[in-house]
């Protein structure tokens, strides 16, 4: 019939049910890890963005250090990188004073945590939690 449109195997006219199974599958598979609301930090106080760079004195099969780091709760992402430094925090706060609490009183007190370097975040040109995904036939190939 013209200008009616067929179902395709592409998403397009697919049921809500056959949707939801498609979901339910790529959580099962842990392709979708979670969901979350993306919020105005500075909503809830927490304008000050920074990196803050850590070097510890821990041995490499040691994570004592990324544990307790993992737990204050302004520290939104801990990274393990090589070179010079051993982790990479994202790190939210109020502002400067309560960023330099955060580091003297308590990332500074981590038994193991030799130094900090932190760069402090003037403006924030792009920030995505997206990844670029490709097709499935780029993907196959």
């Amino acid at each position: 019939m013209p200008g009616k449109r067929r179902p395709t195997s592409r998403g397009r006219g697919l049921a809500p049910s056959a949707v939801l199974e498609r979901i339910r599958k790529l959580e099962a598979r842990g392709v979708i890890r979670g969901y979350a609301a993306l919020v105005d930090p500075a909503v809830f106080d927490q304008g000050m963005l920074a990196f803050v760079a850590v070097r510890s004195a821990e041995a490499p099969s040691d994570d004592s250090v990324a544990r307790q780091l993992s737990e204050l709760p302004e520290v939104l992402e801990v990274h393990h990188v090589a070179g010079d430094d051993c982790y990479l925090l994202k790190v939210r706060t109020r502002d400067p004073e309560q960023l330099g609490s955060l580091l003297r009183t308590r990332i500074g007190r981590i038994p193991g945590v030799r130094s900090t370097r932190t760069t402090i975040v003037l403006e924030t040109v792009k920030e995505t939690p997206r990844l670029q995904l490709k097709k499935p036939a780029e993907v196959a190939s």
